[in-house]
């Protein structure tokens, strides 16, 4: 639909547009009905049979099931063995629950500036966290809204192989770097299956990794250090003999839970086309509305387009993003904010290191960043009716102004080159 067209739409009647929709396949109900009358609910044949689909599905050597992609940073970054007071560099936009993980795990979060343009650290300003700490022990990159993450480049710039880099890739089941997905790029990737993640199970997490050894040390943590889970002891010939050796978490997942998961895992490919469909029409609706500019990609590969965010230019559009977020949802339409970054919160602000100087680029992104509706079952009278609402909303403008504020917007190298050269 023309967005003249959708502008002149009538709205009385129109259906509220959340930010996201959980569907749970039948597929997936059956799987998890077949479970419940197994008479074994919790660990099992499901969860160890999900671990090596999931992990041939991201071309990942092992795969290990846990309760949250939290607990799978933590139990990686546990499974390092760095020792305790050691220093983690870790996006200043990230959800909390990344900086609580490296807290949990008895080590220190590092602050890393991102570049306002995409959300996402630079090399230049993982440098600049990284000379703060002199050597840190370990990075967490976060592949942001499901965008690829230049991982090598990043490493490179913190001084750190790639054995000690732990991707967050709760964004990014189905983004790739290249023509490689995540996955298998570091020593430890982590994803989520939340219920608002690209694949759905309700929650649930997965570490995968090509080290045995990491994958085994793992294994035994989600099981508060135990040599063998209770699935194990239970068998015919399992014995009821275990020992704990270090120390553990309880963060298995469920054979429910891994049911769930290797039904929806089967419908992720179908899915993930509906995201990339949704996400090209939002990017040529918005071509004409100034002011709301979705975030650069700069790196090669595939998008999993987890979240279509937009940063709200306040000077071009008119109206702030707060303002603007109050109506849409007068108008049905839901939103987010992905995400308050680390120093805006007490708890980190204490615990971290911020790099002298502070994060300007966080700061500047913060009052822009918007995140708009996007799942598999999004229609495409759904996204017109969302870009020509965000035509709508606008203040009209003289003519030619809004031309005139965009070349009078400072380009993105000036502000780049702001924090490029560090302390």
């Amino acid at each position: 639909m023309p967005l003249a067209d959708a502008l002149t739409t009538e709205r009385a009647g129109e259906p509220e547009l959340p930010l996201t929709v959980t569907r749970i396949s039948p597929e997936a109900r059956r799987a998890a009905q077949r479970v419940l009358a197994s008479g074994w609910v919790t660990t099992g044949r499901e969860t160890a049979l999900f671990e090596r689909e999931f992990a041939a599905h991201v071309g990942a050597a092992h795969a290990v099931a846990v309760s949250s992609c939290t607990a799978a940073l933590e139990l990686a970054l546990r499974a390092l063995r760095v020792p305790t007071g050691g220093t983690v560099l870790i996006p200043a936009v990230t959800f909390c629950g990344a900086a609580q993980a490296v807290l949990h795990a008895g080590l220190r979060p590092v602050l890393v500036d991102v570049d306002p343009h995409t959300a996402m650290p630079t090399p230049a300003t993982v440098a600049r966290a990284a000379r703060v700490c002199g050597c840190p022990h370990v990075m967490m990159v976060l592949h942001y809204a499901g965008a690829p993450a230049p991982v090598a480049e990043l490493a490179e710039a913190a001084r750190l192989p790639l054995t000690h880099v732990v991707e967050d890739a709760a964004h990014a089941v189905g983004t790739s770097v290249g023509d490689r997905p995540v996955g298998s790029l570091s020593r430890a990737t982590c994803f989520s299956f939340h219920a608002t993640k690209n694949l759905p199970i309700g929650e649930g997490g997965m570490v995968t990794t090509d080290d045995p050894h990491l994958a085994d040390r793992i294994r035994r943590a989600r099981f508060h250090g135990m040599s063998a889970d209770a699935f194990r002891q239970n068998l015919p010939d399992g014995g009821w003999r275990y020992t704990v050796e270090e120390a553990g978490l309880k963060a298995n997942m469920t054979d429910i839970q891994a049911a769930i998961g290797r039904a929806q895992l089967r419908h992720l490919d179908d899915w993930q086309q509906r995201r990339h469909a949704a996400a090209g029409q939002y990017a040529a609706g918005l071509e004409s509305v100034p002011g709301v500019r979705p975030l650069e990609v700069t790196t090669l590969g595939r998008h999993a387009h987890h979240l279509y965010v937009v940063r709200v230019l306040e000077e071009e559009y008119g109206i702030g993003r707060d303002q603007l977020i109050e109506r849409l949802g007068e108008r049905g339409i839901g939103t987010s904010v992905h995400f308050i970054p680390l120093h805006h919160m007490p708890y980190f602000r204490r615990l971290a290191i911020t790099p002298p100087g502070g994060l300007p680029g966080a700061d500047a992104l913060l009052p822009q960043l918007m995140s708009l509706p996007l799942h598999p079952f999004l229609t495409e009278r759904a996204v017109d009716r969302i870009c020509a609402e965000l035509a709508r909303i606008a203040p009209r403008r003289p003519a030619g102004l809004g031309t005139l504020l965009s070349r009078t917007a400072r380009p993105r190298t000036a502000w780049a080159g702001q924090y490029s050269e560090g302390p």
